[in-house]
């Protein structure tokens, strides 16, 4: 990974969940979007020790579950979830 990718990916979450809006905008999934951000601490996940891990794996647990409070189940992009489920939901209502 380059330098502040995580820090990178955290603040493109909280500027997404500080809009306004129950459900995200379709606009913070244009490249480099929430997608992009989510991918890369799911790979920083795999690439730090088990202390940082545990750490950044909380962080990641709250931002899921926001995530998912934020959008809904897209039936249509299904076959995407083999690049992780968060590419699966819809990106506006």
């Amino acid at each position: 990974m380059w330098p502040n990718a995580v820090a990178n990916a955290l603040s493109c979450f909280e500027r997404a969940f500080n809009q306004p809006g129950r459900y995200l905008d379709a606009s913070e999934f244009e490249s480099p979007g929430v997608g992009d951000a989510r991918d890369d601490l799911e790979w920083a996940m795999r690439h730090l020790p088990p202390g940082a891990q545990r750490d950044l794996g909380r962080l990641i647990t709250r931002i899921d579950e926001e995530f998912e409070r934020r959008t809904l189940p897209d039936p249509n992009n299904i076959e995407l979830a083999v690049f992780g489920w968060w590419w699966t939901r819809m990106r506006e209502r």
